[in-house]
């Protein structure tokens, strides 16, 4: 039985306490928060779970893992605490403020042999674990493109801008269909309300072979979309994740190349039209996928899908991305972003 805390009490917190409370190898048996509240919530829920007005307080009881769901200012004086307390650590989202603060966290879970993990939870939902497959198997053809649109009216957030808050998603989910870095990433972004953070921004990243992603992000949309289109040189799947009858919808169909020296463009580009349809996607919680993860590698000591080397390639991104933004768009790569 693994003896969970979760620091942090607020949006998300809670959510981690239910799903860590029912799975049947886990067992919570501590909540921090400094808002009384807060606390007095999660006692009327769960009063089985002692409640502690300080991260630290939980840190230093009889607890196996932490989970740290609080701003991000304080992710990483909380989790190398606990690390350093012999706990293992489940992060919110972003892992860290910095890449740097992302190295330490991985090399002193590293060095004490202890699970670190980033709550990077598209990377268990089902629909992108099925896109994943479909790339794996070369279903889709060598890639072209990662197109999204990440957009809804607010949540202006105090401790982040767009990028941070919602980009971040669509990094994670880049960083596990396709692997490694990208060579470059370039943003523009707008702050429309005076004295808050950037509200809207577009980012693209560049990898090898031709491959590239862009992003869109933004809190000021008067609807909410979340959706993706991954393009490859045999079919195209958009994902669309308030589409609960179809999240996944596969097009077999593209454009292929003739000889390139013909005279006649039109002889040069064929268009395929093909079949689409809609794969079954199960219907299982994200989180619940998450958090049994999680409690796996530290049965097994595993290494997380989702683990401190993911947080930390992708704390470099949102650091390049951020650089971009502040130089007027122009590309940061990474050999430079340092």
């Amino acid at each position: 039985m693994v003896k969970v805390g979760v620091i942090g009490l607020g949006y998300w917190g809670p959510n981690l306490v239910r799903v860590f409370g029912g799975d049947a190898r886990a067992a919570v048996v501590g909540a921090a928060d400094p808002l009384a509240d807060r606390r007095a919530l999660i006692t009327s829920r769960f009063p089985a779970i002692a409640t502690f007005s300080s991260g630290e307080d939980l840190i230093d009881a009889d607890v196996d893992a932490v989970v740290v769901a609080t701003p991000l200012a304080s992710h990483y004086d909380l989790a190398l605490r606990a690390l350093r307390a012999g706990k293992h650590v489940l992060v919110e989202k972003p892992f860290t403020a910095t890449a740097l603060q992302a190295e330490m966290l991985v090399s002193e879970a590293a060095r004490r042999g202890l699970v670190i993990m980033v709550d990077h939870t598209f990377v268990y939902n089902p629909a992108v674990v099925r896109l994943k497959e479909m790339i794996k198997s070369d279903h889709l053809g060598e890639l072209l493109y990662f197109d999204s649109r990440r957009i809804n009216l607010g949540l202006f957030r105090p401790d982040s801008d767009v990028i941070w808050d919602l980009a971040v998603h669509d990094f994670s989910i880049l960083d596990y269909l396709v692997g490694g870095m990208p060579l470059a990433v370039s943003a523009v972004g707008v702050a429309h309300i005076n004295g808050q953070r950037n509200n809207t921004a577009f980012i693209t990243l560049q990898y090898t072979n031709q491959f590239v992603a862009h992003i869109d992000v933004n809190w000021l949309s008067p609807v909410k979309v979340r959706q993706l289109l991954v393009g490859g040189g045999r079919r195209m799947v958009i994902y669309d994740d308030l589409a609960p009858d179809s999240r996944l919808r596969v097009y077999d169909c593209g454009v292929d190349g003739l000889a390139a020296d013909d005279a006649d463009y039109r002889k040069r580009v064929e268009y395929r039209f093909g079949d689409m349809w809609a794969p079954y996607v199960p219907s299982t919680e994200p989180l619940t996928e998450l958090a049994a993860h999680f409690l796996d590698c530290i049965e097994k000591k595993d290494t997380p899908r989702s683990g401190g080397e993911a947080g930390l390639r992708i704390a470099r991104i949102l650091e390049a991305a951020t650089q971009s933004l502040r130089r007027g768009g122009i590309p940061v790569s990474f050999a430079a972003a340092g």
